[in-house]
């Protein structure tokens, strides 16, 4: 099975008390090899007074990336807090996740990157062209820059190699 980030929905103001409370079950329940990362998407905002003030850009809700097992599943379900995914019917029917996009949007805006550049971008590894003018292209990694969250992918494009520079949002790993 894949890593895939999803939605979980918790109780309003609550959201950083079940992202704690999510990481330590995870931890004490070994299960850090599929439940990866807990975000609580926020921003800065600057008040009348001039003061700096964090806002929650999805109040009473948290992103979680996962691999998407039934004992992880119960994991996060039963997590204090929590009242259950979005994207799933309820009867035990498993969440969709979000789009790679989605998570690159959101996560973006976050200083962060859906993709660990010292994990899953290795050179000589395949990827997918999921965004921009080389988009259903499949290419080779040549070089990784996890400053920039870029690297260099080799295509072939009309029977000739070609190295492109694309950003980490455009790609996912083939």
């Amino acid at each position: 099975m894949e890593k895939e980030w999803y939605v979980v929905n918790t109780y309003s103001g609550h959201e950083s008390k079940v992202k704690e409370k999510l990481e330590m079950r995870a931890s004490s329940m070994g299960m850090e090899d599929y439940i990866l990362r807990v975000v609580v998407p926020e921003t800065k905002e600057i008040d009348a007074n001039g003061k700096e003030k964090i806002k929650k850009l999805f109040p009473g809700y948290i992103l979680v990336e996962m691999v998407m097992t039934d004992e992880a599943w119960f994991i996060v379900r039963n997590t204090p807090g929590v009242t259950g995914f979005i994207g799933s019917s309820g009867k035990g029917a498993k969440p969709f996740p979000l789009t790679p996009s989605e998570v690159d949007k959101i996560l973006s805006s976050q200083g962060m990157s859906r993709l660990d550049a010292e994990n899953d971008l290795k050179e000589g590894e395949k990827v997918k062209i999921i965004s921009g003018p080389f988009e259903g292209m499949f290419g080779t990694i040549k070089s990784v820059d996890a400053s920039k969250a870029a690297l260099e992918v080799i295509v072939d494009l009309f029977g000739q190699e070609t190295t492109i520079e694309l950003e980490f949002s455009q790609i996912s790993k083939a």
